[in-house]
């Protein structure tokens, strides 16, 4: 597979929201705005290609009995750079993500990508892989958080472009349910036609 595949099998085939269903919890918690969403797939994408060139790195020193705990480690050491230049630079943001920006630490999307493709593949593939998934998890975050405000507020990253009432459950849990299950079937006709 050349690296044009690995980067844009994250947008496509391999989404890890619209196609595997990974990362669901901040997936369906945090996208009650498009900059929520945008926030939370941009700190995921740099955990994870920061995860995947160290792990692609030290893979051959990991002794296989610790290989799940050692991926771990390296993720929440991200993870953690992440918090705190969150919590320096933009704290409002940091606020609204609350817990679930720790919560990267055991998202399915890093820890699998670290143990299924990092710790087999070259550098350069893990770091185009990490990046390619990563966005292709931004793009769908970004989305479904667009989606549910505009329909929810009348805005889109917090432009108001609507007056009046807005729907109310599609900023509420529910609403990102109903419109995150829109999206899957749509993105399902899409791959189907192409």
């Amino acid at each position: 597979m050349n690296q044009w595949q690995n980067f844009t099998k994250g947008f496509i085939k391999e989404n890890a929201v619209f196609v595997l269903l990974l990362g669901l919890c901040p997936t369906l918690a945090v996208t009650s705005s498009a900059i929520n969403g945008l926030g939370m797939g941009l700190a995921t994408t740099f955990v994870l290609v920061a995860s995947n060139m160290v792990v692609t790195s030290v893979k051959s020193f990991i002794p296989d009995k610790v290989r799940i705990p050692s991926f771990i480690v390296i993720i929440a050491s991200f993870v953690t750079i992440v918090e705190l230049v969150m919590q320096a630079y933009t704290p409002a943001l940091f606020d609204t993500l609350g817990i679930f920006i720790p919560l990267i630490v055991v998202n399915c999307l890093v820890l699998g990508r670290a143990e299924g493709f990092a710790s087999k593949q070259s550098f350069l593939s893990s770091m185009i892989d990490g990046l390619g998934m990563g966005l292709g998890f931004t793009f769908a975050l970004t989305l479904l958080g667009s989606v549910r405000e505009m329909l929810g507020n009348g805005s889109i990253f917090d432009v108001k472009f609507a007056t009046g009432d807005a729907i109310l459950i599609f900023i509420l849990q529910p609403g990102a349910f109903i419109v995150l299950g829109y999206l899957i079937a749509l993105i399902n006709k899409l791959r189907k036609t192409t």
